[in-house]
């Protein structure tokens, strides 16, 4: 009896030891297994999903086999792991371990999108409508009800998102993606505030955005950005009208054809800097962190007035006898190829509707309008 006894106990022993090998050959079988693929292709994994609905699929798609092993091997080892949502990227060659490799690590595929500095809200609003990869829920809602959208109700949105590369992953709403430009324009704007110079002459941040929105329109140049900076503050001080083009391009809107005359300078508008003392009501563009920067820390200096050279740089002047004469110089006989900012350096990731640059600078005069005034 004991023999027989001791003969089962041997035969489970063989079996369970086969059993536990075949097991770990499957296991092993499963893990090292290419993906049956002959091109690269994207996994979307959607929130929720998990490992065992996941492996299912594939196998059901053809693209692995074993999902069962596959499963086991997650339940045993990988317990509590997250599977991140997003899109993974499978190539040919790629192992079902790989696959879980990546899944462990979230390396989901990502995406885009850049802000360009000097855009307007509503570029900003056609690049995010374009952009496939982002789930649109504000289309057909005016500016007001997106920013209800976003929590900020009342507030305007010209100049209130921070230009920047932005990457995200497949599902970010257009939502999400506003928010996050949103902070970090408020996150970058605190930290230059805190900075500023001691005699910037504003009463609120919002106010030097403002300015920092006149001096991005109005300069590419780096260098040039605490100059002219410097020129709309002395302005301001003395009380002169801070003539800037930019300023009556914005308040034209879509009427703005590309031409600047004189009785857009005349005409009566919030934004008309030639008929309104001081600042604009509100930005009138995104800024980067150096306008910003700018705007709160003007460089010191007597200059009154610039205007373009033609290749985005601009001449200074304290007075308006050597600015006339710089406009002789530079405005009245351009040269053929003529800028009034710099050549642009890198393509933006994605082209929106065309931009509004204003073609010219404080108390430059447009081809048919006033000659810039003196100092009051």
């Amino acid at each position: 009896m004991i023999r027989k006894l001791l003969l089962l106990l041997l035969i489970g022993l063989f079996a369970a030891a086969l059993l536990l090998g075949f097991s770990a050959w499957k296991l092993d079988s499963a893990l090292k297994q290419p993906l049956h693929l002959t091109e690269e292709q994207l996994l979307d994994v959607p929130a929720g999903a998990t490992p065992t609905g996941t492996f299912n699929r594939l196998e059901a798609d053809g693209v692995l086999d074993g999902a069962f092993w596959l499963r086991l091997y997650w339940r045993f080892n990988l317990e509590g792991q997250p599977l991140h949502s997003g899109e993974y990227r499978l190539t040919p060659g790629l192992t079902a371990q790989g696959l879980i490799g990546l899944w462990q690590r979230g390396e989901v595929v990502q995406y885009s999108l850049t802000l360009v500095e000097g855009w307007n809200f509503r570029q900003v609003r056609s690049a995010l409508a374009k952009h496939e990869k982002i789930v649109q829920s504000l289309a057909g809602l005016s500016d007001s009800e997106v920013m209800d959208k976003l929590g900020h109700p009342g507030v305007f949105p010209e100049g209130r998102f921070f230009p920047d590369t932005y990457r995200f992953v497949r599902g970010m709403t257009d939502v999400e993606f506003l928010k996050k430009a949103y902070n970090r324009l408020d996150d970058v704007l605190a930290q230059e505030w805190s900075k500023r110079a001691a005699d910037a002459p504003y009463t609120d941040p919002y106010q030097a955005l403002i300015m920092a929105s006149l001096v991005e329109k109005e300069t590419g140049v780096p260098e040039e950005r605490g100059q002219i900076a410097g020129v709309f503050v002395r302005r301001m001080k003395i009380g002169m009208l801070l003539q800037t083009d930019p300023t009556v391009i914005y308040g034209l809107g879509e009427r703005y054809n590309g031409k600047l005359t004189r009785a857009h300078l005349k005409e009566a508008n919030p934004y008309n800097t030639y008929m309104v003392a001081g600042l604009p009501p509100t930005p009138i563009a995104m800024v980067g962190r150096e306008a910003i920067h700018a705007a709160l820390n003007p460089v010191p200096g007597s200059s009154l007035y610039f205007v373009a050279r033609g290749d985005g740089s601009h001449i200074f002047s304290d007075d308006l006898d050597a600015h006339n004469a710089a406009v002789r110089e530079f405005q009245l006989k351009r040269r053929a190829d003529y800028r009034s900012s710099p050549a642009p350096q890198v393509k933006p990731l994605e082209d929106p509707a065309p931009t509004n640059d204003a073609p010219d600078a404080p108390a430059e005069p447009a081809p048919d309008a006033a000659a810039p005034q003196s100092p009051q």
